[in-house]
């Protein structure tokens, strides 16, 4: 009881204030215009002539406004000044007006006088609310005094709030007299809560009434609130807010009457709108809703058992989420609250219909909320959301549905998409249709489909269903409808209009083609529903079209790849093919394909052709594996390549997809080949079973390398960059070619065989790269002869320097280069790097200095190695390593090196090049220090002797050569610096 009256004086006191505010504000307004009005009368007095009357009324307004409220003691006579103004006297000023009006549209903010509020306003909210604590303590004090019997005390309490009511009538009709309608007010809140508390003592605490007596009392109460509020105003409002919805609560009944409780709630949600909306009381309406909902929410937690409660409670539902709501909607518009109302009533009605097992009436009851909500959504836009929570529910309930009857299910989900999906196709036909309302047709047609199959489907992969399959056309045919108005009217710029029906329209259709057909066939049924998508793609360009055709491209892609055999399939792609039947898997590929074949025709731009021509390619490619083998398939690919650059040269990304695909099957080979080079580099011998095999050369290198060069030959046109990078190309698998056909002659196998034989491998086969090289300078086009000379010749040297000179060295390991003497292996293979060093800069114009020098130095070197390597096999035969060196072969090597020193410097002066003269220095200094060092520490006698005598005639020649050669370079340049 205490918390009743506490909320009741607490809605006194928000009454109270917000009038209290507004008061306020009208009296600033009115000091305002009285202010203008001053300011606008100082000039007309100003005037020559006398001033009219309603000057003198002006000035007599202005002096009485401190006095513009009314005293509490008496009335005083109404101002006159308000008729003056209007009289015609003040016509010909035309100014005062446009003074008065304009200021008066600014607001005065909230001044606190503690005076006038706490003087002259609370103190009668203060005796309202105090004889309203007057009548509860005259009960209470009957009781704890013992005077009175229960029913004297409760007649009492009746008497004291009827009492109460009557004062309020009587300051009502003495308003004048009074002049303050919070008198009346106060009293008529503080009888209303009087009679409440009587009714409570007399059916709850004594028991003098039953609890039907007392409820129909209090509801008799809430109804004469609710009357009184226009009478008297906001308290009586707020009391009939309060005390109606919580009268059940003070009634003492052991069960509850849900019917009859729905029943009273909706009268008193519906009398509380209907003032709160007479009254221009919004906040009253959308209070009384929302207590309303809260009381069904309430219900149905405190339990709803029997049919009539479940009716009961779904009506009562119906009222507050629809009825009122479009009650409110009557003035104004709709608003937010409205569109809350509607939501929760369906929230609630949905968890009723659920608690109730889904039963006839239940669902009945929904349906009837949820074309209710359509129906305010036909009159008001805003509400169109509210529909969309309705719809989202009503599926819900639908695919949670246990163990439905099929034709009970069938006709709930009939009259949701006539409600939900319908009447966005009607906003449509009317041209009224938002992204919201065609987002809900399309989202509420393939739920339905999808609820349908979930609850009846077989899920086999080749069972047909034709019933399933007319529901998901039939449900197919209303996005669609929406999407040719879309068409009709030129709309499909309006991107996501359109693909939020185009979509679900598109994968109903398939799924109605899928049901109807075996599951193999998924490509081929997309396929057909692309064609459409696809035609009006080439018709008119859109994005949305543009994204569509591509989802129907997509979409045969992955039916071709998530439906049975793709497996087997896919695998006749590579040579790891398993068994699959032919003619089904041409049909498949065939339809996957078909439609990024169509993109590839009609694609406007660019980049969607090129991605279209890729997937074109590799699913022709992917359709002719299913009927060639696979040995043949790198010559398909390499043969596609070249018709398509030879045909259609403009379509880059085809005949490149084509030749990624030709190169794909090169791949292996070629990493084998690369993993036995990269072993080579480390010293583990390239032996010939690591090469690429002669049949890999036909069937996977050989159809690559003819793609690229029909590439370079024809493709004149063609950037310089990917000639360039052809001709790379042609080179690097040219020499793969050549070298694994290569190793085939010699046939190495062991490391015994790479001893014996290794030394005349590696040389023939730089032997052969520089004779290619000499013969490319004959043959080939000046602007292609250079990089493919430097590049025969780099790879030459290459060899040699790295496994020759370095890794398999003959002087540092066991490699047999032949048993006589200088017509050996050592021979040609030093000459053949000499040679294509000198092969290097000849093809080089302008050499520069640096890189000329360089030449000299490395053919100086190989030389000098070359005639090392020939002294040493006179000593050690096949086998350098096979001895060590002895005193004797010592003293020719240092002597071999002044033999050299002096040939370098002969040919140096022959051909005035300074680097040979520097070459031979630097070779004649080891050579002496060799002497000091080394063979003269191990000589005696007349050998030491013989040994320096040689040196010293032999530094004694090479000083006078070399002084005349200084000597004539003073009178003339050398040709060559280098």
């Amino acid at each position: 009881m205490s918390l009743f009256y506490t909320l009741l004086f607490g809605g006194f006191l928000v009454g109270a204030w917000r009038r209290l505010g507004r008061l306020e504000r009208q009296v600033a307004d009115l000091a305002r215009q009285l202010d203008a009005v001053r300011d606008a009368s100082r000039p007309i007095a100003a005037a020559p002539f006398a001033a009219p009357p309603v000057a003198e009324a002006v000035a007599e307004a202005a002096e009485a406004l401190p006095d513009l409220e009314p005293a509490t003691t008496a009335p005083s006579p109404p101002s006159p000044v308000p008729e003056d103004l209007q009289t015609p006297a003040a016509a010909p000023y035309e100014s005062a007006p446009d003074a008065v009006t304009t200021p008066a549209k600014a607001r005065r903010g909230f001044s606190f006088d503690f005076e006038d509020i706490f003087g002259r306003r609370l103190p009668i909210w203060g005796g309202g609310f105090a004889l309203a604590i007057a009548g509860i303590f005259l009960v209470r004090f009957s009781i704890e005094a013992g005077l009175l019997t229960p029913l004297v005390r409760v007649a009492m309490s009746f008497i004291f709030g009827l009492s109460l009511l009557a004062g309020a009538e009587a300051a009502f009709r003495f308003d004048a007299r009074l002049a303050d309608p919070r008198v009346r007010q106060a009293l008529a809140g503080a009888g209303l809560a009087t009679l409440y508390g009587a009714f409570y003592l007399a059916g709850t605490s004594y028991g003098l009434i039953g609890a039907g007596g007392a409820f129909i009392g209090l509801a008799s109460v809430t109804a004469v609130a609710i009357g009184l509020s226009f009478r008297f105003g906001l308290p009586s409002a707020v009391i009939g807010l309060v005390g109606g919805f919580a009268a059940p609560l003070l009634v003492d009944s052991d069960s509850a009457n849900v019917p009859l409780l729905s029943f009273y709630l909706a009268l008193i949600c519906g009398g509380l709108t209907w003032s709160g909306q007479t009254q221009g009381r919004r906040w009253l309406s959308y209070a009384a809703l929302a207590a309303g909902l809260g009381w069904g929410a309430l219900m149905m937690l405190t339990g709803v058992s029997s049919t009539s409660d479940f009716a009961a409670l779904g009506v009562y539902l119906v009222v507050l989420g629809t009825v009122l709501p479009a009650f409110l909607h009557a003035k104004g518009g709709p608003r937010l609250p409205h569109l809350a109302a509607g939501a929760l009533a369906a929230l609630q009605m949905a968890v009723l219909v659920s608690n109730a097992g889904f039963v006839p009436l239940t669902w009945g009851l929904y349906l009837l909320i949820a074309a209710a909500l359509s129906g305010l959504g036909w009159r008001f836009e805003m509400l169109r959301p509210g529909t969309l929570v309705a719809a989202g529910l009503g599926l819900w309930l639908l695919i949670i549905w246990p163990d439905p009857d099929a034709r009970f299910f069938a006709l709930v989900a009939a009259v949701q998409v006539a409600i939900f999906a319908g009447v966005p196709l009607a906003h449509q036909l009317r041209s009224r249709a938002g992204l919201l309302d065609l987002a809900q047709l399309g989202a509420v047609s393939l739920i339905v489909a999808g609820a349908a199959y979930v609850r009846y489907g077989s899920w086999s992969a080749d069972e047909s269903e034709p019933l399933l399959a007319a529901v998901c056309a039939g449900l197919a045919l209303l996005p669609a409808a929406a999407f040719a108005l879309l068409w009709r009217r030129g709309q499909e710029a309006r991107t996501r209009d359109v693909l939020v029906v185009l979509a679900p329209a598109a994968l109903l259709a398939f799924a109605a083609l899928l049901l109807m057909s075996q599951a193999w066939l998924a490509p081929v049924m997309a396929a057909i529903v692309s064609a459409p998508l696809l035609w009006c793609h080439a018709r008119r360009d859109a994005v949305a079209l543009h994204g569509a055709a591509w989802a129907g491209a997509a979409l045969t892609l992955l039916a071709l790849a998530a439906t049975p055999g793709f497996e087997n399939e896919f695998t006749q792609l590579g040579d790891l093919a398993l068994p699959a039947e032919s003619l089904r898997a041409i049909v498949r590929w065939a339809a996957a394909a078909a439609p990024f074949a169509a993109v590839a025709l009609i694609a406007r731009t660019l980049t969607p052709r090129h991605v279209a021509e890729v997937f074109t390619v590799g699913l022709g490619y992917g359709l002719l594996a299913q009927v060639l083998p696979s040995a043949a398939l790198a010559w398909a690919a390499a043969v596609g390549a070249m018709a398509l650059f030879m045909t259609q040269p403009a379509r880059v990304a085809a005949w490149t997809a084509a030749l990624v695909i030709a190169a794909a099957w090169s791949t292996v080979p070629l990493a084998s080949w690369v993993t036995a080079g990269m072993l080579a580099l480390t010293g583990a011998p390239f032996m010939a079973t690591s090469v690429v095999p002669p049949a890999d050369l036909i069937l996977r290198i050989a159809p690559l390398w003819t793609a690229i060069a029909a590439l370079w030959w024809s493709g004149q046109t063609l950037r310089r960059e990917i000639r360039a990078a052809a001709l790379l190309g042609l080179g690097i698998i040219g020499a793969v070619v050549l070298h694994s056909l290569y190793k085939q002659i010699f046939g190495i196998t062991s490391l015994s065989q790479f001893e014996h034989y290794g030394m005349a491998e590696r040389s023939t086969w730089q032997g052969l790269l520089v004779a290619t090289a000499f013969a490319v300078r004959q043959r080939l086009a000046v602007e292609a002869r250079r990089p493919v000379i430097l590049g025969l010749v780099a790879a030459a040297l290459a060899h040699f320097g790295v496994f020759t000179l370095i890794l398999h060295n003959p002087l540092l390991s066991v490699q047999h280069v032949g048993p006589t003497p200088i017509a050996n292996w050592l021979t040609p293979a030093y000459l053949i790097a000499i040679a294509a060093v000198w092969h290097v800069q000849s093809q080089w114009d302008n050499i520069p200095a640096a890189v000329r020098t360089a030449g000299e130095a490395a053919k100086m070197t190989l030389i000098a190695l070359l005639a090392y390597s020939l002294l040493r096999h006179a000593f050690a035969g096949s086998v350098l390593t096979a001895s060590t060196v002895g005193q004797t072969e010592s003293l020719l090597i240092s002597l071999l090196g002044i033999v050299l020193a002096l040939g370098f410097l002969v040919w140096g002066s022959w051909r005035a090049a300074r680097s040979w003269r520097i070459g031979s220095l630097v070779l004649m200094l080891v050579a002496v220090i060799k002497v000091f060092l080394i063979d003269a520490a191990g000589l005696e006698g007349l050998l030491r002797i013989a040994s320096f005598m040689a040196l010293g005639f032999s530094l004694i020649g090479i000083g006078w050569v070399y002084s005349r050669q200084l000597s004539q370079a003073k009178g003339g340049q050398d040709t060559t610096q280098g």
